[in-house]
C-alpha cells in the first residue's frame, strides 16, 4: 500500500533526524501510517521536507532497528506489521573503565584506527610535565646521537617481543612515525635514476606514496590467501631491476591476511637470488607475532618498520626502523640528512615512556578495548564475507552482489560512516575487488560504534543495484 503521507517538521530544536523519526512514530500512533503502509523514498521525502537524504535515511535506519519500520530490497520501506522490537544483533555492554573520554556521536570516522584511552594519555601528560621541568637533553640543543641514545635503548627494549633476531641500538633509528620510517628506508636503499619498488597488489597506500615522492617506479605483485605469490614475485624480478619489496606479512593491510613462515622463506630465496631488499611494515600488529620477521629469516636484507601508533598513541609520531646487519650507519645517515633527528623533548619522552613499568599493562588494556569493538563488528556483520582477526584494529569486507565499493562508501558516508574502498589500496590501473576496509574507532563510545556498524548492515541488506533486472 503506497502512501502520500506528508509530515510537517515543527519545533526542530534538536537534530533533524530525531525530529523525522519522532514524526513517523507519531504518525503511526495516530493511525496516519497503518501497518503495511509504504513510506516515501528517502530522496522524495528529503526533497519535500527540505533536508538532506542522509537525514531521512538515518531516521529510517533508527526506526528499522527499533522494529517500527521494515525495509524490503527493491520495494521500499514499510510500517512493520509487528510493533515488538527484534534486534538483528546483541549489543555488547560498554566498559566505562576503558572508555573514560568517549563521546556519543552519529558521525563515525572509520578511516584509520583510533585507540581507546586506557590511561596512556595521563601517563604521557605526567612524563611531559616532568621533562618540561627537567629535560635531560635540555631545550637549547640540536638533536644528536648522544642525547638520543637512551631513547634508542628504550626502543630496543620496546621491541623485545618482536622476532627480529639479534640487534642493537646502533641498528635502529627513531623516525617521525611509521610512514617516515618507510621513506627513510627507501632513501637508504634505492639508487639510480629510476629504481623499481615492488608492492603487494593490495597494500598499505603509504608504500606507494613514499615511492612516488622519490619518483620511483611501483610494480604490484599478485597475491593469494597466504600473501605474495612466489612465482609472481620471481617473474617481476626477472622483468624489472627491482631493488626493494614492500610487504606487511604479519598483519596484511587491508585484508587482515597473514603470510606463514614457509611462504616467507620462499620469498627470501627469491630475494637472495635477485639481490632484492625486503621492507617489512609491522605497524598494525597489536598482539604477539606468529612468525619470524624477514629480518630474522634474512638478516642481511630484512628492513623492519614499526611504531607506537596502534599500541600506545599516534599523536607522538614515534616510529622505529631497524636495519639489516651492518647497514645501521646507512639508515642513520638517511635520517640525519633528512631531518637531523627527532625533537629532543620527544626523544626524552621516548626514553621514559617505552620502558615505563605501566606501559605493558596499558597496551594490554588498549588491545582488549579494541577487541571489544572488533567483536561488535563481527556480531553485526558476520553473516557477510567479513575478514577479521583478534588484535587487529581493522576489518576487510567483501561486498555482496549489488554493491560496488565506491557506491557503498558514498552510501555509508551519507549515513554518517566513513570507510575506505579497496581502490585506495591498489595501484592506479589495477583491477580491485568490490571490498572495503573499516578501522576500529575506539575514540567513540561502544554504542556509537555499534550504531554505525548497524547502519552499514542496513546498507548491505538493501543493495542499490537490483539483481536480475
Amino acid at each position: 500500500m503506497d502512501t502520500i503521507w506528508q509530515p510537517t517538521l515543527t519545533d526542530v530544536a534538536g537534530p533533524k533526524y530525531k525530529t523525522v523519526a519522532q514524526t513517523i512514530r507519531d504518525g503511526v500512533a495516530r493511525g496516519e501510517l497503518v501497518e503495511g503502509a509504504k513510506l516515501p523514498p528517502v530522496r522524495d521525502l528529503a526533497w519535500r521536507l527540505g533536508i538532506t537524504p542522509g537525514t531521512v535515511a538515518r531516521a529510517y535506519t533508527i526506526l528499522t532497528n527499533e522494529g517500527m519500520l521494515t525495509a524490503e530490497v527493491g520495494r521500499g520501506t514499510f510500517v512493520a506489521s509487528k510493533r515488538s522490537f527484534a534486534p538483528l544483533y546483541v549489543p555488547i555492554e560498554a566498559n566505562s573503565a576503558i572508555h573514560d573520554e568517549e563521546q556519543q556521536t552519529y558521525q563515525v570516522n572509520l578511516f584509520s584506527p583510533h585507540l581507546p584511552n586506557v590511561g596512556q594519555a595521563s601517563l604521557i601528560r605526567q612524563l611531559l610535565s616532568d621533562i618540561a621541568h627537567g629535560s635531560p637533553s635540555g631545550m637549547m640543543h640540536y638533536p644528536s646521537r648522544q642525547n638520543s641514545l637512551p631513547a634508542r635503548q628504550a626502543a630496543v627494549s620496546w621491541l623485545k617481543n618482536a622476532p627480529l633476531g639479534g640487534f642493537r641500538e646502533g641498528d635502529l633509528t627513531l623516525t617521525n612515525g611509521g610512514q617516515n620510517a618507510i621513506l627513510i628506508v627507501m632513501q637508504a636503499v634505492l639508487k639510480g635514476r629510476r629504481p623499481t619498488v615492488l608492492v603487494e597488489e593490495l597494500a598499505y597506500p603509504g608504500f606507494r606514496r613514499a615511492a612516488e615522492l622519490l619518483r620511483v617506479n611501483v610494480v604490484p605483485i599478485a597475491m593469494d590467501k597466504d600473501g605474495i605469490i612466489p612465482e609472481a614475485l620471481a617473474a617481476a624480478c626477472d622483468a624489472y631491476e627491482a631493488q626493494i619489496l614492500c610487504t606487511s606479512p604479519e598483519v596484511h593491510n587491508p585484508t587482515c591476511g597473514f603470510t606463514p613462515e614457509s611462504r616467507r622463506k620462499e620469498i627470501v630465496e627469491i630475494a637472495r637470488k635477485h639481490d632484492l631488499q625486503i621492507l617489512e611494515d609491522d605497524c598494525y600488529r597489536m598482539g604477539a607475532a606468529e612468525a619470524p620477521t624477514y629480518r630474522m629469516i634474512a638478516p642481511e636484507r630484512g628492513w623492519y618498520v614499526s611504531s607506537i601508533s596502534k599500541t600506545v598513541t599516534p599523536s607522538l609520531r614515534i616510529g622505529i626502523a631497524v636495519a639489516p646487519e651492518g647497514k645501521g650507519p646507512k639508515l642513520r645517515r638517511a635520517a640525519e640528512h633528512s631531518f637531523f633527528g627527532l625533537a629532543t623533548p620527544i626523544t626524552d619522552l621516548c626514553a621514559r615512556l617505552l620502558v615505563h613499568p605501566q606501559l605493558d599493562l596499558l597496551t594490554t588494556k588498549a588491545r582488549m578495548g579494541t577487541n571489544a569493538f572488533v567483536e561488535i563488528a563481527v556480531n553485526i556483520l558476520g553473516g557477510y564475507d567479513l575478514h577479521w582477526r583478534k588484535d587487529v584494529p581493522f576489518l576487510w569486507l567483501k561486498l555482496p552482489e549489488g554493491w560496488r565499493a565506491g557506491a557503498f562508501c558514498q552510501a555509508a558516508e551519507a549515513v554518517g560512516v566513513q570507510i575506505r574502498p579497496a581502490e585506495e589500496f591498489a595501484c592506479r590501473d589495477a583491477r580491485v575487488p568490490h571490498a572495503v576496509r573499516f578501522a576500529i574507532n575506539a575514540g567513540v563510545s561502544l554504542e556509537s560504534f555499534e550504531a554505525a556498524i548497524g547502519r552499514l548492515r542496513h546498507l548491505l541488506d538493501n543493495p542499490q543495484e537490483q539483481i536480475g533486472v
